[in-house]
């Protein structure tokens, strides 16, 4: 069995999960870059130079879920870090009036149910660790209080599909480390901020290396990690 951390990063091809790759490899970890079509993967590590492997994973498609953690497990024994960073967009959300039936199903299948089937595959390996954690790349936009305030920024952007299933993301965060107290495995949400990639049309204010630095610190947390939280880079995030 491998005596140092590995981890894996879902939706690490590019953007933040790009970037939190590149900073756990730079603290010494064995780095797993999640990618849903594998040749993206090994084309972003040949044209970054970074220290990791490719591996296929697809949040909608069960089979590359099960076999990445088949590999993982055959070639390490364990998961030290699972950072769920993979997550997508639609063109036809909106507000609830509007957003189509067929966008919210894909943004709950993908955002929500195809990283609680990645977490339920890769738990057997985390619960090898002596110290697992579980990083949830969430958003305030996912906060019910943020979405009921009518003084918050965020006021406006109603989304339903892609808020609803950050919501759910939260639960998730919520239940499975409440299941896992006491087990030695850390699971939180981290909001990493406003941030330029392809999600938010680069309209961001923080640069993918600024967002990452939170998520990371998270996934490196000592042996006094906090459990259960829902954080952003200004601090603790409301539910």
């Amino acid at each position: 069995m491998t005596t140092h951390k590995i981890a894996l990063v879902t939706g690490g091809n590019k953007g933040i999960g790009l970037e939190i790759v590149r900073q756990l490899a730079q603290s010494g970890i064995t780095v797993f870059l999640g990618a849903r079509n594998l040749a993206r993967g090994q084309q972003a590590i040949a044209s970054t130079g970074l220290e990791a492997e490719a591996i296929e994973i697809d949040l909608n498609d069960e089979q590359t879920i099960t076999a990445a953690a088949q590999i993982i497990g055959a070639r390490h024994g364990r998961l030290d870090i699972l950072v769920n960073n993979a997550g997508i967009v639609d063109a036809e959300d909106g507000p609830p009036s509007v957003a189509t039936i067929g966008a919210a199903r894909r943004l709950m299948e993908t955002n929500f149910i195809g990283t609680l089937a990645v977490t339920q595959a890769m738990l057997p390996l985390l619960r090898l660790s002596p110290a697992g954690r579980i990083v949830n790349l969430a958003t305030t936009l996912g906060s019910l209080a943020i979405n009921g305030d009518p003084s918050s920024p965020y006021y406006e952007a109603r989304l339903i599909g892609y808020n609803a299933s950050k919501a759910a993301l939260n639960m998730l965060t919520v239940q499975l480390a409440a299941e896992l107290k006491g087990t030695g495995i850390a699971v939180n949400s981290v909001a990493p901020g406003y941030v330029k990639t392809d999600l938010t049309g680069n309209n961001g204010f923080m640069t993918a290396e600024e967002g990452a630095r939170l998520p990371v610190e998270y996934a490196l947390l000592g042996n006094d990690a906090v459990s259960g939280r829902f954080v952003q880079p200004a601090g603790e995030a409301p539910w």
